[in-house]
């Protein structure tokens, strides 16, 4: 067969086999042609030793000059040294995002993350991440695709970019396992949405009402013991909940606790004697090495939030989360003058950014005295005003360098 034309291939018929008609015009581009009488154009090349075979696609829904624009473009990336046959076999057995969050579960969330850690990403991937992309390649998710599904989480602005922390992590796996080119993380450039910061910090008034409540509760029996002191305990020592909820008995050590592992791993926390006497206070239970000794024998208090709103509302404090007692400690030591790196050491932070979220309240005291010494100034200065030498008027302060003053330009030069 000469030249591969619309009428010449439209004049192919079903055979008793399949068989492929070359282009003369084009060498490798041809038509195959099946027992059904279905035709779909081709381009045919060797590398590595191996015949290949690229589809372009089917008669009628490509023309064949269509199907042989297409063919030289395929046959022209050979010459160039790319094996196109080959692109298309690896594209194939490339694992879906789908795959890879499973993947990523196993290999990172279980291995490596911390039990909330473990719940929040396996959340996000559940419902976020698989019903948007999970039927993507991993190779063909793009930074729009990425975007739409961030953007479309924009009324909840939190967990938008919760997800997005999620995706960015496990694209970094990606490109470490081979499945994405090195630098190809789709994650980069979206910008994540503001969040609210909440920055509750009780006031000396509210901690001396929230500690009359504590005592009232521990004297009246109307809260658990354990209870009670694990708000006097995080108080104190300004601990994540999780650090003294779980805490063992074989931690507490002499005037510190020893953490072999919290949030940012293990932890040397240093313990006031206000604390040191609560604990010594605590009765311990046979048979429960925490020292929030719960009911359900041998296990820890489980939820602490109940008891919590209660406290809060006979004490009269509203929006106050237990994390804002964390809050509440950094904020004072800030404001007493404990330098912010040390602020850092003693929250168990391990990036100086994480602490700096304090560092506005140093500036009161500093304020404090600035004004104060502003003021000593300004009576000085008040105290002896000297009238102007332009009228006979009211009395004007008169500063080195102005208008009428000797050591000025103005008066040097006339």
């Amino acid at each position: 067969m000469a030249r591969l034309t619309k009428r010449t291939v439209d004049a192919l018929g079903a055979h008793d086999r399949d068989r492929i008609i070359f282009d003369d015009d084009v060498k490798g581009f041809g038509v195959r042609v099946l027992r059904s009488g279905q035709k779909t154009y081709l381009a045919q090349y060797r590398s590595g030793g191996r015949t290949r075979r690229v589809k372009i696609g089917r008669h009628g829904v490509l023309t064949a000059d269509e199907a042989r624009t297409k063919a030289k473009e395929i046959l022209g990336a050979v010459a160039g040294g790319n094996n196109p046959a080959q692109a298309i076999s690896d594209h194939r057995r490339t694992p879906t995002v789908n795959t890879v969050c499973d993947r990523f579960t196993r290999e990172h969330i279980c291995e490596r993350c911390k039990p909330r850690t473990r719940r929040e990403y396996q959340r996000a991937i559940a419902l976020y991440i698989k019903p948007a992309i999970g039927a993507f390649k991993i190779c063909d998710v793009s930074r729009a695709d990425i975007s739409q599904l961030h953007h479309a989480l924009r009324e909840r602005p939190y967990q938008a970019n919760r997800t997005l922390a999620v995706l960015s992590k496990m694209f970094n796996l990606a490109e470490l396992w081979g499945l994405r080119p090195d630098g190809s993380n789709p994650c980069r450039h979206v910008r994540k949405y503001p969040e609210a910061k909440r920055e509750r910090f009780l006031s000396n008034e509210e901690l001396s009402r929230l500690g009359e409540v504590l005592e009232n509760c521990d004297q009246h029996k109307t809260e658990s013991r354990y209870a009670v002191a694990a708000f006097q305990l995080l108080i104190l020592t300004g601990c994540r909940l999780s650090e003294i909820q779980m805490l063992k008995w074989q931690h507490v050590g002499r005037g510190c606790l020893n953490l072999p592992d919290s949030k940012t791993g293990a932890r040397r926390i240093p313990l006031p004697p206000e604390a040191q006497i609560i604990l010594a206070s605590l009765p311990r239970v046979d048979g429960n090495e925490y020292v929030i000794a719960g009911d359900v024998p041998g296990r820890h208090i489980r939820n602490l939030h109940h008891a919590w709103r209660r406290i809060c509302k006979t004490a009269g404090l509203f929006r106050v989360r237990i994390h804002d007692l964390r809050h509440t400690y950094a904020s004072n030591a800030v404001m007493e003058g404990v330098n912010i790196v040390m602020v850092g050491k003693l929250l168990g932070h391990t990036q100086v950014q994480t602490t700096m979220r304090y560092a506005h309240l140093a500036d009161d005291p500093v304020r404090v005295a600035a004004t104060l010494v502003a003021s000593a100034i300004g009576k000085s200065l008040a105290a002896r005003p000297r009238r102007s030498a332009a009228g006979g008027g009211g009395n004007v302060l008169q500063f080195p360098g102005g208008p009428g003053d000797r050591h000025s330009p103005d008066s040097q030069n006339s």
